[in-house]
């Protein structure tokens, strides 16, 4: 399973009124990893021809991270069916080890054209083996 991973530092601005990672930093995090590892893996022309919409985020918030936390965002693909995959994406504080965040996201492949679905073919599907 191909996995990509990337290592953050908590910023000011990624804090709540709480002093902890506002959920919806999490969210972006995770959307923008997964941007990533998709960018990464797949040609220019291939990621050029289709794009990728959220039909559904399962997220599980299990501790806080705080400010200066360093954090290791970790997916992979898990599974693939007609033009959906499914993709997790886990966060840990990389000097504990300990999982801040746990999700798994259905996306959609859309035509980048016609905006229609698009199937996953298997030179895609591929990339992530």
């Amino acid at each position: 399973m191909n996995s990509y991973s990337k290592l953050i530092y908590v910023s000011k601005d990624d804090l709540d009124e709480l002093n902890h990672v506002n959920n919806i930093r999490y969210i972006e995090w995770i959307q923008e990893i997964s941007r990533e590892h998709w960018q990464n893996a797949v040609s220019k022309d291939i990621a050029n021809s289709c794009i990728w919409v959220v039909r559904n985020h399962n997220i599980t918030y299990h501790k806080s991270a705080v400010l200066n936390d360093e954090l290791n965002i970790r997916t992979y693909v898990k599974q693939w069916h007609g033009v959906i995959s499914t993709r997790f994406v886990e966060i840990k504080n990389n000097k504990t080890d300990v999982i801040l965040v746990t999700s798994h996201t259905e996306w959609c492949m859309l035509d980048s054209k016609s905006f229609k679905p698009k199937r996953v073919t298997e030179e895609i599907i591929r990339q992530f083996e």
